[in-house]
């Protein structure tokens, strides 16, 4: 006769079954709710992180912005030296010895409008007056920025500017002491400030102040200038201006930002009578 009473050991047996296949199942269901925590989580990281990054350049613009100001300010530096940039050979060698002019300045080799048009010597102070001109064009554009984030990118521009300085007084020049160096960037310092307030002043005054501004500080206020070059910079200068204003602010904070050709490409437009100039011969 079949009977209900089962044995202890047979009940232990059966019990330890069950809980074995309980535990399986919890087991698994839990593993499952773990891989789904974990995305849940994953998920949830990256949508604050970003929520976050946002507030965070929302409220302290600060601290986000001065890491990507400092390396598209590094490459547009890079940019703005370009045009003027020289070597010098001897510089390299080990008991070379770095040509100077009459005046005891140091001499390089130098290619492009500025030197091989324009006729400029491939000086140091060259270099400089040629990459100011471009940095300003820069800053200028900086200045639009929104007023939490414009000093910082001017900040780093000029920071920039004078480390490539400093770099190529100790490479190409062998200023290999810091007393010479702080003395020439110093210098170099106080040309900048000058060239702030002239290029401004001629931004605001008009193209007859602009050129009197680029023959004192590019030209080194020389007798002898070629004015239809002079008057081809400031047209280029023009052009360029009038890029940057129309670029978006992410096209000129990337770095990535280049000056479109050179002042020669202004020749034609320099040679052309001004309407001025055709009003008041009508009127004669």
């Amino acid at each position: 006769m079949a009977s209900n009473y089962s044995c202890i050991a047979c009940s232990r047996a059966l019990a330890r079954s069950s809980f074995a296949r309980v535990q399986r199942t919890n087991q698994a269901s839990l593993r499952t709710n773990r891989a789904s925590l974990r995305q849940a989580q994953r998920s949830l990281s990256t949508t604050a992180g970003i929520a976050a990054g946002d507030k965070v350049r929302e409220k302290a613009p600060l601290t986000t912005d001065t890491y990507t100001a400092y390396g598209a300010t590094l490459n547009l530096i890079n940019e703005c030296a370009r045009p003027g940039g020289y070597t010098i050979p001897q510089a390299l060698e080990k008991k070379g010895e770095i040509p100077v002019d009459e005046n005891g300045v140091h001499v390089g080799v130098g290619e492009g409008w500025w030197y091989e048009a324009l006729g400029l010597t491939p000086t140091f102070f060259n270099w400089s007056q040629i990459t100011f001109l471009h940095m300003y064009m820069l800053q200028v554009r900086f200045r639009m920025l929104p007023q939490t984030h414009a000093p910082i990118w001017i900040q780093h521009l000029t920071n920039n500017a004078f480390w490539a300085a400093e770099d190529r007084l100790v490479v190409w020049h062998k200023f290999n002491t810091e007393s010479m160096r702080q003395k020439k960037l110093k210098e170099l310092f106080a040309q900048w400030r000058a060239v702030l307030l002239s290029y401004d002043e001629g931004l605001v005054k008009g193209d007859a102040m602009m050129a009197a501004a680029i023959w004192r500080n590019v030209l080194g206020a020389k007798d002898d200038v070629d004015f239809e070059k002079l008057a081809q910079i400031v047209g280029y200068m023009r052009r360029e201006l009038k890029r940057l204003e129309n670029a978006t602010d992410e096209e000129v904070i990337q770095g990535d930002w280049t000056f479109s050709g050179v002042p020669g490409e202004e020749a034609n437009l320099v040679r052309m009578p001004s309407r001025l100039m055709l009003s008041e011969t009508v009127k004669i």
